[in-house]
């Protein structure tokens, strides 16, 4: 087999749903390892599962490297693929006992394989950029945010607001909703009765206009990807059709 007749066996849809169905499989042993009973009824069957998986993984990259040769290396996808399989190939050994753990990631690899996933995490790096400023403006009305509570109320509640540390932690719980009425500010309001003209835009700017900002540079990242993607696809077509039509124009004028 040449590497063009490679190429197109690898990329062809069969393959790619036999990858994904051997990502799941060995999803599903790695969850199974976690479970005592799971291993004492079939472990080994488990374990050899898991081995068999992995040799496929490994012989898809192998034959991938094969393919492409140096184009491997210029795919981000195919790096991950490279990375995530060398992780799970490490030894878990001793102090790289770790490494156990991390061989979950091989579950990640159902990104690469499925274009609808791929393009929520191309849409997603695409948003960073944008992200890293907002990012930087939620670190900005956090620092003050924790300054101010710290000044505020750190003599009545230590625990929630002792140092800068404590009063971002508590902030940041707050920002999320979770308890934090009657978990934090209530009890707050008690001692200081007008604590909450300090909460209330705290919660308005972070909770309900920062965040919502992340989330449609999210949204808009991922609408720009597959707007980029359909017109892509348009673009083919276009060509094709058109390079059909001049073969057709060339046999007639042949006749």
């Amino acid at each position: 087999m040449d590497r063009t007749a490679l190429v197109r066996w690898l990329e062809s849809p069969r393959i790619t749903n036999a990858i994904i169905a051997v990502i799941v499989l060995n999803a599903i042993t790695l969850g199974l390892e976690t479970s005592e009973t799971a291993m004492a009824v079939a472990g080994g069957l488990i374990v050899t599962i898991d081995k068999i998986c992995l040799a496929i993984f490994t012989a898809e990259i192998i034959a991938k490297l094969i393919a492409y040769r140096g184009q491997f290396f210029r795919n981000g996808w195919n790096i991950f693929d490279f990375v995530i399989v060398g992780i799970a190939l490490m030894p878990s050994a001793g102090g790289l006992s770790v490494l156990r753990a991390l061989r979950i990631l091989r579950v990640l690899r159902v990104i690469s394989v499925a274009p609808s996933l791929r393009r929520v995490v191309e849409g997603f790096v695409t948003a960073l950029p944008g992200m890293g400023s907002v990012f930087l403006l939620m670190a900005l009305i956090f620092y003050i945010g924790s300054v101010m509570a710290t000044k505020l109320f750190s003599n009545s509640f230590p625990d929630w607001f002792g140092d800068l540390g404590l009063s971002a932690y508590s902030l940041f719980q707050i920002m999320t909703l979770e308890s934090w009425s009657m978990g934090i500010v209530r009890p707050v309001m008690e001692v200081y009765p007008y604590a909450w003209v300090f909460f209330v835009p705290f919660i308005m700017v972070t909770t309900f206009a920062v965040v919502n900002l992340l989330v449609g540079l999210i949204v808009n990242s991922m609408q720009d990807a597959h707007a980029e993607e359909s017109n892509a696809a348009t673009d083919s077509y276009r060509d094709e059709v058109i390079k059909r039509l001049e073969a057709i124009e060339a046999q007639l004028k042949d006749k």
